[in-house]
């Protein structure tokens, strides 16, 4: 039986996957044209699915040679002899494990290569080797190297680069690779070399005659329709493929491994738990939001990572800070060193020239991350949310009314003295700094982007399958009681 998949690769007789022959048409298209280019997307996009896809995808027309850079030590990286003789080794085991026809003339070219002191080994003589294969070969040779994060701040790899953009630039008379792809979280391109060891300020890029590669490799409603309708017709849930499949990309934007844990939850977890007892129930919009809160409160690779990287750069989070806390809109520029590193990230994308979060879960993951903070749970509104919260909880439903009262009493208490440009900036942190103890572990909320501005903030509760509605406004107007 089928499962869904957030480790690895996703393999079709394995997993319930989304259909990727449009995606590899278009990516072959650019092969059949030449190009050299980087598929750059964030980490647990579906990458590697796609390569390993590929691969087979291309092998009637071409001879694929695919590498793995996650195979290399970084002792590998020391000098040009060490690389190009690991990667000798590479092709050799490719040729024994992945049956890659690599003719026994080269196969002992690299083997006598690995032989050598690395000192005496220049990485040219990998390049000769390839050369020669390239001008024999029956069919067009395209090289695709996976993980290339594992080399990009290596000057050894930069010379690599070097290496096949002299190849690209010369294709017409000296043979090479016909075309050839890059994967990873970093755009290659933007990797500078220096001219001279003692030029600093003399820089230049080696893979500046890659192509764009503009392919949307999210997954649309559409696409997780079909993953949907083939898990349908294995369970007979009955569910509303159309509405589930709506809801899912509502919350993911179609982020294909929140897409995946999210269908891993409705499927393989939830089913056979108090609330949801069966397939049929968990399948469900009520099911559909309780998973939402379930990915948005566990560890996951992915959350770590982007964490991590909040950490290491702390421009990132105050581009996220800005957004989510004070509605800012910060016009999109991929000329902005910090804001071109948070979409290779993922953590926002473009939208009519803006930035925004780049979904519902990964916004609603920066904010329990800021609010939950050891420097917010000593605020004087936590605490006293904290205090208070079992008054809010009647029946298993929330009192939201007696919510909004409590917080503007509590909120004026604490804070009333600041004056009006306080509660403008910081107004709406706070109120999610009282509602978030009263719902922890059971409710959950979300802000509609649309709403997310200086002026206005809609928030939507999640509670035991009821939603409450909350909306957060400036008030120019006349004082009024609340």
């Amino acid at each position: 039986m089928k499962t869904f998949n957030t480790t690895a690769v996703c393999i079709p007789d394995r997993h319930y996957m989304v259909d990727l022959t449009t995606r590899l048409d278009a990516i072959k298209a650019m092969v059949d044209d030449g190009k050299y280019f980087t598929i750059n997307r964030a980490r647990q996009y579906g990458k590697t699915t796609t390569l390993k896809a590929l691969e087979k995808y291309l092998a009637p027309d071409y001879i694929v040679i695919s590498l793995d850079f996650q195979n290399l030590d970084h002792d590998t990286f020391e000098t040009g002899g060490t690389f190009s003789q690991a990667l000798a080794r590479l092709l050799m085991d490719a040729s024994e494990f992945k049956n890659i026809p690599i003719p026994e003339e080269f196969l002992g070219s690299f083997q006598k290569l690995d032989e050598r002191n690395p000192d005496t080994v220049k990485m040219d003589e990998l390049f000769r080797i390839f050369r020669r294969w390239c001008k024999s070969s029956h069919k067009p040779i395209v090289l695709l190297i996976d993980e290339v994060d594992s080399a990009a701040n290596n000057q050894v790899f930069l010379d690599f680069l070097s290496q096949l953009r002299a190849g690209y630039i010369d294709r017409d008379t000296i043979p090479t690779f016909h075309s050839v792809i890059l994967a990873g979280v970093t755009d290659v391109k933007n990797l500078k070399r220096k001219l001279r060891p003692e030029e600093s300020h003399k820089l230049n890029s080696p893979w500046n005659i890659a192509a764009d590669f503009n392919i949307d490799m999210s997954f649309s409603a559409e696409d997780i329709k079909g993953m949907l309708k083939s898990y349908e017709a294995d369970h007979h849930t009955g569910m509303d493929i159309d509405k589930i499949a709506r809801l899912i990309y509502d919350y993911t934007d179609g982020y294909p491994f929140l897409v995946s844990r999210m269908c891993q939850y409705l499927g393989e977890k939830m089913p056979g738990t108090a609330r949801f007892q069966t397939k049929a129930a968990s399948w469900t919009s009520d099911g559909v939001n309780e998973a939402a809160r379930l990915i948005e409160g566990e560890s996951n690779t992915l959350f770590e990572s982007m964490i991590g990287k909040l950490y290491d750069y702390p421009e990132l989070e105050s581009i996220i800070r800005r957004i989510l806390f004070n509605g800012e809109d910060i016009p999109y520029n991929p000329l902005e060193p910090s804001i071109s590193q948070a979409v290779m990230y993922g953590f926002v994308k473009e939208k009519n020239g803006k930035l925004t979060v780049s979904n519902r879960i990964f916004e609603t993951v920066f904010y329990n991350l800021f609010l939950t903070s050891q420097e917010m749970q000593k605020t004087e509104i936590w605490k006293a949310a904290n205090r208070e919260k079992y008054q809010f909880i009647e029946n298993n439903q929330l009192n939201m009314e007696r919510i909004l009262e409590r917080f503007v009493v509590t909120y004026n208490d604490i804070y009333g003295d600041k004056g009006e440009k306080f509660t403008e900036e910081e107004g709406r942190k706070y109120f999610l700094l009282y509602l978030k103890p009263i719902i922890n572990g059971t409710g959950n909320y979300y802000i509609e982007a649309r709403t997310r501005n200086n002026e206005r903030t809609d928030i939507i509760v999640d509670y035991l399958g009821t939603q409450y509605g909350i909306e957060l406004k400036i008030w120019h107007g006349n004082k009024s009681g609340i």
